[in-house]
């Protein structure tokens, strides 16, 4: 859900640009300024509608999977588990099948949401080297969602955490006990 202080930025951003325009041309008249924040606040009320039904749908389909859905101040994020082998960027079927799954709901749920995929390592290895593999990890998810799935290329983007200490699920565990620090996560961004 959207928390009170994003909705009150909106409300008050929407307010500043209502003022600035009336103070070019004269006073806005009372019945005008009603209206847009009407309309404000009914794009706010579709927009929460939409995500929850966008989760409420994820959370549906992934509870087969291990994954784990947040609400973020109107993003919601997709946590997976990893299933990338150690030193590799490969997606394999269990993967495959997920996101599947996730562009099925997006395709029908959030068709102009912007999805990024988030690519992380565990911490064996030098910092630019997991950089590069979170970087091929987070490319191969996309281009299997664009490729394989139908999702448009300029819907989704990828970027690499790499070993990121404060994104890590089990801090400093790499090799078998670092299963759970190689994944993805893929948040989607409400765009219009």
């Amino acid at each position: 859900m959207l928390n009170r202080s994003s909705r009150g930025a909106c409300l008050a951003l929407a307010l500043v640009a209502v003022t600035s325009l009336a103070g070019c041309s004269g006073y806005v008249k009372r019945t005008d300024f009603d209206a847009a924040i009407s309309k404000l606040q009914s794009t706010d009320v579709q927009m929460q509608q939409q995500l929850d039904a966008l989760t409420a749908d994820m959370q549906q389909r992934f509870s087969k999977y291990d994954a784990t859905l947040t609400e973020m101040q109107g993003r919601l994020r997709v946590d997976t588990v990893a299933h990338f082998d150690f030193n590799k960027a490969d997606l394999n079927e269990q993967d495959k099948a997920m996101l599947k799954d996730f562009a099925q709901v997006m395709q029908a749920h959030h068709s102009s949401a912007v999805v990024t995929v988030e690519g992380f390592t565990d911490p064996a290895g030098s910092r630019a080297y997991n950089q590069r593999l979170g970087q091929k990890r987070a490319d191969a998810v996309r281009d299997y969602l664009v490729s394989s799935e139908g999702m448009a290329a300029g819907q989704v983007r990828a970027v690499s955490y790499g070993e990121a200490s404060n994104r890590q699920v089990e801090k400093g565990a790499s090799r078998d006990a670092g299963t759970s620090n190689r994944r993805v996560a893929l948040v989607v961004d409400y765009a219009g």
